[in-house]
């Protein structure tokens, strides 16, 4: 315990009856206020004797209206400064805090409670300290923020709870007062959250955590242990670990999956996690940190028959040698499945009616077949064009696409391999698609799953963007959708198959699409439209707070692992240090500007001439770090770190 400094009043325990204040911060890049906000706040509530929520950037009347009956008072602010900011505003808006016996300062970066919050409070209340956080943070050498130092031992600043003897006291009044400008992530880090507890306790205030890291396993339980957190009773779930950077939290083997798990165990509502993760996350991100590959059997463990789900597959045949190949696949739906074939003639039609007629074994409630008025943009300008009106009927809950790929200038054995990719692992056998639509039914936000990326005769892996990231952009901003895009390769339905809740859809399915618009200009940039829709289904779903899931059958599970296994091992045998450092590695050396062509000929002295390297290492080693900083120059401005951990807690998706 720290000694009292001058003019400190002990530390007392909470009264019985006592008042707290709690300043609550939201930030929506929507302006909007999610559910597990209102949830959060809802839990709070009887807790505090008055909730002051800030809306950092702007708020709705929508937002606003949810926030009434949470909220005592709403504030609407700039967003600037971030939280920090934010709570010095809000602590000005209160003004006189006499009558409180404690403010707690807390923001939308944790989702809550998991567990009840009363015995937390009730514990904590008892504890005679000055201020209190739920988690803390190790010392840390050197800082991994500047490189150098010491980051100090520190309450994260998600959660702090303060006690009236210090925000009555004269070092509390000049801390706000003097509080710096914050222009960016870092700033915030290191000019509050990483000083903050130092500068009141080296003043001899009292800081405890409520679930500190010396009884944990690592340095970080919110990031590294939150499963142990949660079974100890933490009612908060930090949102990091389920966006943070995935090879990561590969290195320290944190698995969100058994995360949400635990959560989902003790009654939290999901359906709140998916659609704040689905609306703010990149779609690749949340689908490895969440883990969100699902291996099926072929049989089936998990539908309910009790509640049926209405599906149309619409099936479009260009190839008429591959009809019975997808009718076969189509068989495996329930029965009843309506089905709506799309061809590209009236002779092609004429084809598809007469195979459709000897096939006995087809029993849709609803069979049609149509024919596209043009062929610009194959599969896809006949799903949102020439079926946009089955996209829009509220009869179905599920639609299922698929289609007869036919790919010039790609070698027999990929393309065979791709088609089978794709089909096979959404409509593998009756049990493996009763399966797969046991995922609808389990999860209500589920909006769209399809096969994870080919990679086994294709080249798609880390490029799979290709000319389309800036008209994927633009179509975003044209569409209203604010989900960030993935870095490398987007996560998206390669080949144009998947099975979607129809809702999902409704941003794709609602806008007027016309088969001219899949007719490129000769100014047109390369990308050309259906392959920027394939890249757009992920992004539109998670708009809409739906999320997305890969699925994969037994079968293609072992072909699919034991292939991108050896080709990652061959990888990676090329650099030493675990995958994080080795990304990390390469990224750098291959990032024509900074460090490219220095990385390599470092790596290439050390590796085959030791003696050189010695004799070359001072100069490189001034070189590198010119080119290192202009690195950190270029990532600061990008507004994230490439080195690895946010060991701190202050960024925002």
């Amino acid at each position: 315990m720290s000694v009292l400094g001058a003019g400190v009043v002990a530390a007392s325990v909470f009264p019985r009856g006592g008042r707290r204040l709690v300043v609550y911060v939201v930030y929506d890049r929507r302006g909007g206020v999610e559910d597990f906000v209102v949830h959060a706040l809802a839990g709070l509530r009887e807790h505090a004797a008055h909730v002051v929520v800030v809306a950092n950037g702007s708020l709705t009347d929508e937002g606003r209206a949810k926030l009434a009956p949470v909220a005592d008072s709403v504030l609407v602010r700039d967003n600037r400064g971030y939280d920090i900011w934010a709570h010095k505003e809000a602590l000005e808006f209160v003004g006189d805090l006499s009558s409180y016996d404690e403010v707690v300062l807390t923001n939308d970066t944790w989702f809550g409670p998991v567990r009840p919050y009363g015995p937390v409070f009730e514990r904590m209340d008892a504890r005679p300290v000055h201020f209190w956080g739920m988690t803390d943070h190790a010392e840390e050498v050197p800082n991994p923020f500047t490189g150098e130092g010491r980051l100090p031992y520190h309450l994260q600043s998600f959660w702090i709870a303060v006690r009236r003897e210090m925000f009555l006291s004269e070092q509390w009044r000049r801390y706000w007062r003097e509080l710096p400008e914050m222009p960016d992530y870092f700033d915030a880090v290191l000019k509050h959250e990483a000083v903050f507890t130092k500068q009141f306790a080296d003043r001899g205030f009292v800081a405890e955590a409520a679930f500190p890291y010396r009884k944990y396993p690592t340095t970080h339980p919110a990031l590294f242990n939150a499963d142990l957190l949660i079974d100890d009773g933490c009612p908060l779930l930090k949102r990091r670990p389920l966006f943070h950077y995935p090879p990561f939290l590969d290195r320290h083997a944190v698995i969100g999956r058994w995360t949400l798990e635990r959560v989902e165990s003790y009654g939290f509502p999901m359906p709140l996690i998916w659609s704040n993760l689905a609306r703010n996350v990149q779609p690749r991100v949340l689908n490895a940190d969440a883990a969100m590959l699902e291996v099926l059997p072929d049989v089936d463990t998990s539908y309910d028959p009790t509640t049926p789900l209405r599906i149309a597959a619409v099936v479009h045949i260009r190839d008429l040698a591959r009809i019975d190949d997808l009718l076969d696949r189509y068989v495996t739906l329930p029965e009843g499945t309506d089905l709506i074939v799309t061809t590209m003639s009236h002779e092609d039609a004429d084809h598809v009616r007469s195979r459709l007629s000897r096939r006995t074994d087809l029993t849709p409630a609803r069979r049609e077949v149509r024919v596209v008025q043009a062929r610009a943009g194959r599969d896809m300008s006949a799903f949102f064009v020439a079926c946009a009106d089955v996209l829009r009927d509220e009869r179905y809950d599920l639609i299922v696409k698929i289609h007869s790929m036919k790919r010039a200038g790609i070698e027999f054995n990929a393309r065979r391999y791709f088609r089978r990719h794709q089909l096979e692992n959404l409509l593998s056998s009756s049990g493996y698609v009763r399966n797969v639509l046991a995922l609808f039914q389990r999860e209500p936000g589920l909006g769209v799953v399809f096969p994870p990326m080919v990679h086994i005769g294709f080249g798609t892996m880390g490029r799979a963007w290709a000319d389309y990231r800036q008209p994927v952009a633009d179509w975003c901003k044209r569409l209203g959708i604010r989900v960030p895009l993935d870095d490398a390769s987007p996560l998206a339905p390669y080949g144009g198959m998947w099975i979607a809740r129809r809702e999902a859809l409704a941003i794709l399915a609602d806008h007027p699409w016309t088969y001219s618009d899949y007719r490129r200009k000769e100014t047109q940039a390369p990308a050309d439209l259906p392959r920027i829709q394939e890249r757009l289904v992920t992004l539109a779903c998670g708009e809409l707070g739906y999320h997305v899931r890969t699925v994969l059958n037994t079968e293609h599970a072992s072909i699919s692992h034991t292939a991108l296994e050896e080709k990652v091992d061959q990888l990676f045998s090329t650099t030493p240090g675990y995958p994080v450092e080795q990304i990390q590695f390469l990224h750098r050396a291959g990032w024509a500007g900074h460090g490219g062509p220095l990385s390599l000929a470092r790596m290439y002295l050390r590796m085959n001439h030791p003696r050189a390297s010695r004799v070359a290492e001072p100069g490189l080693q001034l070189a590198w770090r010119a080119m290192d900083k202009a690195r950190r120059v270029r990532d600061r401005v990008r507004g994230r770190r490439s080195s690895g951990v946010m060991a701190v807690e202050s960024s925002r998706v």
